[in-house]
């Protein structure tokens, strides 16, 4: 059975990236052809990138990495709930992804990008990052508004299409995930 992390992408107070992540958990949990969990970046207190050696090397001394690279390795795909800070992806998703490099090799991706601008720059910021790392995004993500997918900013109820599109995005997940299984073997 496949295994997709739905990684929380921010660690700021009153973030709604927890709430996004439930939703997609709550709706990709019926499925059959994966198992998912929620994956709180904020819950591996990974201070700003203190291991001595480059990622690439795979020695960590510290152990918040290795707690950290033992969760990621675990999986087969993920899901990054991506917010928008700036026209680029939180400072503390991208110190988590830069923590490890092996663990994130020969996987799939999929990306819930939300934001003023429907986390659509985080989504391709995210992209290129994900790109080096050799893990394989998939087109379809799901693009929510905090203007027409939140009442007052805070409280999240997405519009009817979003489900359809988390759907897709999930198909797709599945069937790369699949295919960088073998690619991984």
């Amino acid at each position: 059975m496949l295994k997709i992390g739905i990684i929380i992408g921010s660690t700021r107070p009153g973030r709604v990236g927890k709430v996004i992540a439930e939703w997609v958990y709550d709706l990709a949990k019926h499925r059959t052809d994966a198992e998912f969990d929620i994956v709180d970046i904020a819950d591996f207190s990974l201070p700003l990138l203190d291991e001595p050696l480059p990622a690439a090397f795979g020695t960590y001394e510290k152990p918040h990495t290795v707690a950290w690279s033992k969760k990621i390795d675990a999986y087969d795909g993920y899901i990054f709930v991506a917010a928008e800070y700036n026209h680029s992806i939180s400072a503390a998703l991208k110190n988590a992804i830069d923590y490890l490099y092996r663990e994130w090799n020969n996987k799939a991706a999929g990306i819930v990008g939300y934001g003023a601008g429907n986390g659509a720059s985080a989504a391709e910021s995210l992209r290129m990052i994900l790109a080096e790392l050799q893990i394989a995004d998939v087109r379809n993500q799901v693009k929510l508004s905090l203007h027409t997918d939140f009442i007052a900013f805070e409280t999240f109820q997405p519009a009817p299409h979003q489900e359809k599109s988390l759907y897709g995005m999930l198909d797709q997940l599945i069937s790369w995930s699949k295919a960088m299984r073998t690619v991984r073997s």
